[in-house]
Protein backbone atom coordinates (compact mmCIF):
# COMPACT_ATOMS: atom_id res chain seq x y z
CA UNK A 1 0.00 0.00 0.00
CA UNK A 2 1.58 3.56 -0.98
CA UNK A 3 -1.01 6.11 0.45
CA UNK A 4 0.19 10.06 1.70
CA UNK A 5 0.70 8.35 5.00
CA UNK A 6 3.13 5.46 3.81
CA UNK A 7 5.05 7.41 0.68
CA UNK A 8 8.86 7.84 0.67
CA UNK A 9 9.09 5.40 3.98
CA UNK A 10 10.87 1.98 3.19
CA UNK A 11 9.05 -0.92 3.96
CA UNK A 12 10.67 -2.94 6.89
CA UNK A 13 10.87 -7.01 7.37
CA UNK A 14 10.23 -8.83 10.36
CA UNK A 15 13.33 -8.41 12.17
CA UNK A 16 13.20 -4.39 11.07
CA UNK A 17 15.89 -4.67 8.07
CA UNK A 18 14.52 -2.78 5.04
CA UNK A 19 12.92 -3.92 1.87
CA UNK A 20 13.81 -2.45 -1.32
CA UNK A 21 12.39 -3.91 -4.38
CA UNK A 22 14.80 -5.10 -7.11
CA UNK A 23 12.46 -2.30 -9.66
CA UNK A 24 13.55 0.34 -7.48
CA UNK A 25 16.99 -0.30 -7.09
CA UNK A 26 17.64 -1.63 -11.20
CA UNK A 27 15.58 0.93 -12.80
CA UNK A 28 14.45 -1.04 -15.79
CA UNK A 29 18.29 -2.36 -16.39
CA UNK A 30 19.44 -5.97 -15.13
CA UNK A 31 22.57 -4.61 -13.52
CA UNK A 32 23.58 -2.48 -10.57
CA UNK A 33 27.14 -1.83 -8.77
CA UNK A 34 27.28 -1.97 -4.66
CA UNK A 35 30.10 -0.06 -3.58
CA UNK A 36 30.79 -1.44 0.11
CA UNK A 37 33.62 -0.77 2.28
CA UNK A 38 35.56 0.65 -1.08
CA UNK A 39 35.06 -2.55 -2.73
CA UNK A 40 32.44 -2.83 -5.96
CA UNK A 41 30.15 -5.75 -6.30
CA UNK A 42 27.64 -6.17 -8.98
CA UNK A 43 24.36 -7.99 -8.71
CA UNK A 44 22.83 -9.04 -11.53
CA UNK A 45 19.26 -10.37 -12.53
CA UNK A 46 20.16 -13.24 -14.29
CA UNK A 47 18.05 -14.69 -17.70
CA UNK A 48 15.80 -16.89 -15.32
CA UNK A 49 14.80 -13.98 -12.95
CA UNK A 50 17.69 -15.04 -10.13
CA UNK A 51 19.84 -12.59 -8.65
CA UNK A 52 23.86 -13.02 -8.74
CA UNK A 53 26.61 -10.90 -6.53
CA UNK A 54 29.76 -10.98 -8.10
CA UNK A 55 33.05 -9.00 -6.23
Amino acid sequence: MNDDKTAGRAEASENGAPVLQSETLFKGGNEVIIRHQGADYRMKITRQGKLILNK
